[in-house]
Protein backbone atom coordinates (compact mmCIF):
# COMPACT_ATOMS: atom_id res chain seq x y z
CA UNK A 1 0.00 0.00 0.00
CA UNK A 2 1.27 3.54 -0.78
CA UNK A 3 2.21 5.96 1.58
CA UNK A 4 -1.02 8.44 1.08
CA UNK A 5 -3.46 5.91 1.14
CA UNK A 6 -1.94 4.50 4.36
CA UNK A 7 -2.16 8.02 5.59
CA UNK A 8 -6.14 8.44 4.11
CA UNK A 9 -6.66 4.91 6.24
CA UNK A 10 -5.00 6.10 9.46
CA UNK A 11 -6.36 9.68 9.41
CA UNK A 12 -10.25 8.45 10.07
CA UNK A 13 -9.41 6.28 13.19
CA UNK A 14 -10.85 7.65 16.31
CA UNK A 15 -10.89 4.22 18.50
CA UNK A 16 -8.04 1.66 18.72
CA UNK A 17 -8.98 -2.09 19.83
CA UNK A 18 -6.28 -4.20 20.49
CA UNK A 19 -5.96 -8.11 20.82
CA UNK A 20 -3.81 -8.83 24.11
CA UNK A 21 -1.31 -12.13 23.52
CA UNK A 22 0.27 -11.53 20.41
CA UNK A 23 -0.07 -7.99 19.82
CA UNK A 24 0.62 -6.22 23.11
CA UNK A 25 2.58 -9.28 24.31
CA UNK A 26 4.60 -11.92 22.04
CA UNK A 27 1.87 -14.22 23.18
CA UNK A 28 4.02 -16.37 25.38
CA UNK A 29 1.72 -17.20 28.98
CA UNK A 30 3.57 -17.76 32.26
CA UNK A 31 2.43 -19.16 35.04
CA UNK A 32 4.88 -18.62 38.41
CA UNK A 33 4.67 -21.23 41.02
CA UNK A 34 1.56 -20.24 43.06
CA UNK A 35 -0.17 -20.43 39.03
CA UNK A 36 -0.55 -16.53 38.91
CA UNK A 37 -0.59 -15.74 35.02
CA UNK A 38 2.42 -13.42 33.97
CA UNK A 39 2.71 -11.63 31.07
CA UNK A 40 5.21 -8.80 29.48
CA UNK A 41 4.51 -6.05 27.95
CA UNK A 42 6.36 -3.70 25.65
CA UNK A 43 7.46 -0.24 27.37
CA UNK A 44 6.81 1.76 24.06
CA UNK A 45 3.39 0.24 23.16
CA UNK A 46 2.33 1.41 26.36
CA UNK A 47 3.72 4.95 26.11
CA UNK A 48 2.43 4.94 22.69
CA UNK A 49 -1.23 4.07 24.36
CA UNK A 50 -0.77 6.14 26.97
CA UNK A 51 -0.29 9.59 24.46
CA UNK A 52 -3.23 8.67 22.01
CA UNK A 53 -5.42 8.72 25.16
CA UNK A 54 -3.99 12.54 25.48
CA UNK A 55 -4.29 13.11 22.09
CA UNK A 56 -7.98 11.95 22.47
CA UNK A 57 -8.28 8.65 20.67
CA UNK A 58 -9.82 6.13 23.40
CA UNK A 59 -8.06 2.18 22.84
CA UNK A 60 -9.81 -0.96 24.24
CA UNK A 61 -8.45 -4.52 24.70
CA UNK A 62 -10.73 -7.17 23.49
CA UNK A 63 -8.83 -10.48 24.50
CA UNK A 64 -10.15 -14.08 24.36
CA UNK A 65 -8.91 -14.45 27.52
CA UNK A 66 -9.88 -12.76 30.85
CA UNK A 67 -6.68 -11.75 32.98
CA UNK A 68 -5.87 -9.79 35.77
CA UNK A 69 -2.51 -8.50 34.38
CA UNK A 70 -4.30 -7.39 31.77
CA UNK A 71 -6.90 -4.86 33.45
CA UNK A 72 -3.97 -3.88 35.65
CA UNK A 73 -1.69 -2.87 32.60
CA UNK A 74 -4.44 -1.21 31.38
CA UNK A 75 -5.23 0.60 33.79
CA UNK A 76 -1.29 2.27 33.65
CA UNK A 77 -2.10 3.28 29.90
CA UNK A 78 -5.44 4.86 30.36
CA UNK A 79 -7.10 2.09 28.06
CA UNK A 80 -10.49 3.13 28.14
CA UNK A 81 -11.68 -1.04 28.78
CA UNK A 82 -10.45 -4.26 29.09
CA UNK A 83 -13.48 -6.85 27.34
CA UNK A 84 -11.92 -10.32 28.25
CA UNK A 85 -13.80 -13.93 27.48
CA UNK A 86 -15.16 -12.35 24.65
CA UNK A 87 -15.88 -14.61 21.41
CA UNK A 88 -16.12 -14.38 18.73
CA UNK A 89 -15.01 -11.08 19.01
CA UNK A 90 -17.42 -9.80 16.67
CA UNK A 91 -19.89 -10.02 18.79
CA UNK A 92 -18.39 -6.55 21.10
CA UNK A 93 -18.37 -4.59 17.51
CA UNK A 94 -22.58 -3.02 18.00
CA UNK A 95 -21.82 -2.51 21.90
CA UNK A 96 -18.39 -0.70 21.25
CA UNK A 97 -19.73 1.19 18.41
CA UNK A 98 -22.51 2.41 20.03
CA UNK A 99 -20.89 3.06 23.20
CA UNK A 100 -17.95 5.24 22.14
CA UNK A 101 -20.13 6.80 19.15
CA UNK A 102 -17.92 5.51 16.96
CA UNK A 103 -18.73 3.95 13.54
CA UNK A 104 -16.79 0.53 12.42
CA UNK A 105 -15.26 2.25 9.64
CA UNK A 106 -13.35 4.69 12.10
CA UNK A 107 -12.35 1.37 14.11
CA UNK A 108 -8.57 0.58 13.66
CA UNK A 109 -8.46 -3.19 15.18
CA UNK A 110 -5.08 -5.20 15.67
CA UNK A 111 -4.85 -9.11 15.91
CA UNK A 112 -2.76 -11.78 15.11
CA UNK A 113 -4.55 -15.10 15.20
CA UNK A 114 -7.68 -16.83 13.80
CA UNK A 115 -10.24 -15.87 16.39
CA UNK A 116 -9.01 -12.13 15.00
CA UNK A 117 -10.25 -12.45 11.83
CA UNK A 118 -14.21 -11.18 12.21
CA UNK A 119 -13.86 -8.70 13.89
CA UNK A 120 -11.01 -7.41 11.17
CA UNK A 121 -13.46 -8.02 8.72
CA UNK A 122 -15.97 -5.67 9.97
CA UNK A 123 -13.91 -2.89 10.53
CA UNK A 124 -12.01 0.42 8.82
CA UNK A 125 -8.54 -0.49 9.06
CA UNK A 126 -7.75 -4.38 9.79
CA UNK A 127 -4.07 -4.41 11.22
CA UNK A 128 -1.96 -8.21 11.57
CA UNK A 129 1.48 -8.02 13.36
CA UNK A 130 4.14 -9.27 11.55
CA UNK A 131 4.09 -12.11 12.75
CA UNK A 132 0.76 -13.23 12.81
CA UNK A 133 -0.68 -16.28 10.85
CA UNK A 134 -1.17 -16.00 7.64
CA UNK A 135 -4.80 -15.80 7.11
CA UNK A 136 -4.58 -13.06 8.86
CA UNK A 137 -2.53 -11.26 7.15
CA UNK A 138 -4.23 -11.65 4.03
CA UNK A 139 -7.52 -9.73 5.76
CA UNK A 140 -5.62 -6.62 6.69
CA UNK A 141 -5.08 -3.79 5.41
CA UNK A 142 -1.66 -3.05 7.41
CA UNK A 143 1.05 -5.66 8.48
CA UNK A 144 3.33 -3.84 11.01
CA UNK A 145 7.03 -3.92 10.24
CA UNK A 146 7.28 -5.55 13.97
CA UNK A 147 5.96 -8.82 15.90
CA UNK A 148 3.53 -8.14 18.72
CA UNK A 149 4.40 -7.71 22.15
CA UNK A 150 8.05 -5.97 20.37
CA UNK A 151 6.52 -2.45 19.29
CA UNK A 152 3.94 -3.15 16.93
CA UNK A 153 1.71 -1.14 18.83
CA UNK A 154 3.49 1.86 18.65
CA UNK A 155 4.61 1.47 15.18
CA UNK A 156 0.36 1.59 14.66
CA UNK A 157 0.11 4.51 16.89
CA UNK A 158 3.12 6.36 15.37
CA UNK A 159 0.49 6.12 12.14
CA UNK A 160 -2.02 7.44 13.37
CA UNK A 161 -0.18 10.40 14.97
CA UNK A 162 1.74 11.12 11.65
CA UNK A 163 -1.46 10.58 9.75
CA UNK A 164 -3.92 12.82 12.29
CA UNK A 165 -0.93 15.45 12.48
CA UNK A 166 -0.75 15.20 15.97
CA UNK A 167 2.90 14.94 16.47
CA UNK A 168 3.03 18.54 17.67
CA UNK A 169 0.23 18.26 20.16
CA UNK A 170 2.14 14.78 21.41
CA UNK A 171 6.01 17.08 21.92
CA UNK A 172 4.19 20.06 23.63
CA UNK A 173 2.59 17.47 25.97
CA UNK A 174 5.97 15.61 26.20
CA UNK A 175 7.98 18.80 27.06
CA UNK A 176 4.63 20.22 29.32
CA UNK A 177 3.57 16.96 31.08
CA UNK A 178 1.76 19.57 33.54
CA UNK A 179 -0.75 21.91 30.81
Amino acid sequence: MKKNQLAKLFKKVKLLILDVDGVLTKGEIIYDDRGRELKIFNVKDGLGIFLLWKAGIKTIFLTAKNSPVVHRRARDMHVEEVIGGILPKESALLKISSKYKVKPENICFMGDDLVDIGLMEHVGVAVAVCDAEDVVKNKAVYITCKNGGEGAVREVIDLIFKSQKLEDKIYKFIKNPEK
